[in-house]
């Protein structure tokens, strides 16, 4: 099932969506990807119903109109949207950041690596822990009984 769910990811950086990518194909990961520019797109993006709801979103804690922590913040607040799994990637390893994103309910915050090696072995692990995760099927348990899952 997870293999089928597309991966969202938000970044505003065109190398690094660049990078994203060819870590994808150089993985062999599958699932397609959603690419939105900014946290706010992204918000809109998961709210409508009809878009296809992904089974990760790696958002960049710096975006334009809406940064990481108030998308966050809104994902949490959202009942239909709070199981969503977000990781957050930034270039900072600000204390402040990373506790904040966690206090906030991300399933992790990732310091985005420059050299690429790097970078896909932090893309490697995230795919193989969410991939060996298990999700409960919804029609198992409600969503408010078990966070970090999907719908």
């Amino acid at each position: 099932m997870k293999d089928s769910m597309p991966i969202l990811l938000v970044e505003d950086d065109r190398i690094d969506v660049m990078m994203f990518k060819r870590a994808l194909e150089d993985l062999k990961i599958t699932n397609s990807l959603i690419h939105l520019t900014d946290c706010k797109e992204a918000l809109e993006y998961l709210i409508n119903e009809d878009n296809e709801k992904p089974w990760v979103v790696l958002a960049d804690l710096n975006t334009p109109q809406m940064d990481g922590l108030e998308f966050l913040t809104a994902i949490k607040a959202n009942d239909a949207l709070k199981q969503i799994i977000v990781i957050i990637l930034s270039g900072s390893d600000d204390e402040e950041d990373i506790a904040e994103s966690f206090r906030l309910g991300a399933a992790g915050y990732m310091v985005k690596p420059p050299d690429y090696n790097k970078f896909i072995e932090m893309l490697r692990t995230i795919h193989a822990y969410w991939t060996l995760s298990e999700l409960p099927r919804e029609s198992v348990v409600s969503q408010s009984d078990c966070p970090g899952t999907l719908q």
